[in-house]
């Protein structure tokens, strides 16, 4: 089901279908680094982790991680969405790109439109963001959709994190 559309990307729901490439995303040396191991070895493990993670938040909240497209060629690219953390108050951000779509501006262009996203489909007042303080690509595609640094916090799934904010006006 489609969800959103930029320039250049598709941004879809996450099926049961999709398990090979979040497969191979969950266990890119990047994401391992900052975003953690997820124990995402085989297709059942890729399956469970939709069903409990991106599908689930969807029937829940209406929203999750969407699979991002090339509009041009329909190459899955990457994933980027809103979670809801119980460890969090408000909604956050979460991306990821396959390292040979880093540095073409996807993740800033499908980052913006899912914020945007947020707000208008959803009314959400505010949003968050999560990255591990050394996460430089992150933290600047962050702060180019306008986010601020609030402080850091501490997460069960990772040490020290930056917390990052937008607050919609109106």
């Amino acid at each position: 089901m489609r969800v959103l559309e930029t320039d250049r990307l598709v941004l879809r729901r996450l099926t049961l279908e999709d398990a090979e490439f979040i497969r191979r995303l969950v266990n890119e040396p990047a994401w391992l680094r900052y975003i953690g191991d997820k124990h995402v070895r085989s297709l059942e493990d890729a399956r469970n982790y939709l069903r409990s993670g991106p599908l689930d938040m969807y029937e829940r909240y209406g929203f999750g991680m969407f699979l991002v497209e090339l509009k041009e060629t329909g190459a899955a690219v990457g994933a980027c969405g809103l979670l809801k953390r119980d460890t969090l108050p408000d909604p956050d951000i979460g991306y990821a790109f396959l390292p040979e779509y880093w540095g073409k501006g996807y993740a800033l262009e499908a980052a913006d439109a899912v914020l945007k996203y947020g707000h208008r489909q959803h009314g959400l007042p505010r949003i968050l963001a999560i990255t591990s303080p050394d996460n430089e690509r992150s933290i600047r595609i962050l702060q180019h959709c306008g986010m601020h640094f609030q402080r850091m916090v501490e997460m069960a799934e990772q040490d020290q994190v930056k917390l990052f904010a937008l607050q919609f006006v109106g």
